[in-house]
């Protein structure tokens, strides 16, 4: 039998009033970095924070399985801390998440192929060999009909449900996060971007496949005081303006692994990077 995705969250994560939300950019399986952040991140949390991971976890790194066995390492550590409870660690839907889960549409395209080779470019060809799984076979696959495909993207879930816990994560993932929308200052959280020009339960894909003007954004996304995201697609750095924050220090593209923490004002108070 031939299914598609393993996921399909569509939820969103309300934050309530958090004293301050720590954010964590795109990750990129460069598990060494991830290991620093979580280190220094363990020594600055207190009751009543909150954690958000903007996504794209894995993708163009090597430690894909690595990667998200740390994630919920850290997250039973941080739990295990008086105070913490499991609504406090939110994970956020990345775009390398996204084509993970459009990876099992692939039997049902109308050009596998194509879709293929270009998820191979954008961040998948190291996933897959981060799992020891062979890109070739999935090219094979493509061009040998519907079953060929179902049968390899069958072989890649098998390889990626070796770890422990992995289908519970996926599904758990969120599309956005916000703090709650009454308090003075709310703040949205998300992987790439947004679209001004339409409502929050409207965005759809931009979260993840945003366009590449969010740093000109001097707007707020009513009724956000400042969005958030973790994934620079351009790949310029930490940015910070009135309404906007980029936390994305291009981890995966020779740069650093960022993170923020956030005020109930809206405010960044500390910014650490590894």
């Amino acid at each position: 039998m031939c299914t598609t995705s393993l996921t399909d969250s569509t939820s969103l994560s309300i934050l309530g009033t958090p004293d301050r939300v720590w954010v964590i950019g795109s990750i990129h399986a460069d598990i060494d970095k991830l290991f620093a952040i979580h280190d220094d991140l363990l020594t600055k949390i207190q009751k009543g924070d909150k954690i958000v991971y903007t996504g794209n976890y894995i993708g163009y790194g090597f430690a894909p399985k690595e990667t998200i066995e740390e994630l919920l390492t850290f997250r039973r550590l941080v739990l295990s801390i008086p105070g913490f409870l499991p609504e406090d660690i939110i994970y956020l839907r990345g775009s390398q998440e996204e084509m993970l889960n459009k990876l099992f549409e692939l039997p049902f395209a109308s050009d596998p192929e194509t879709v293929y080779l270009w998820m191979l470019g954008n961040g998948l060809s190291s996933t897959l060999d981060g799992f020891d799984l062979d890109r070739h076979d999935g090219l094979y696959a493509a061009r040998s009909g519907v079953m060929g495909m179902c049968r390899w993207t069958g072989k890649v879930r098998e390889a990626l449900r070796s770890i422990a816990g992995y289908d519970k994560f996926m599904a758990h993932l969120k599309r956005a996060a916000h703090t709650d929308k009454n308090i003075e200052t709310p703040m949205l959280f998300v992987n790439a971007g947004i679209d001004l020009n339409k409502p929050l339960n409207s965005q759809g894909d931009n979260f993840w496949w945003a366009k590449k003007n969010f740093r000109d954004i001097h707007k707020a996304y009513d009724p956000f005081s400042r969005v958030v995201r973790g994934y620079d697609p351009d790949h310029k750095g930490v940015y910070v303006n009135g309404v906007t924050a980029t936390i994305d220090g291009g981890c995966g593209f020779g740069g650093t692994l960022a993170c923020a923490a956030f005020d109930h004002g809206s405010e960044l108070v500390d910014l650490i990077e590894a």
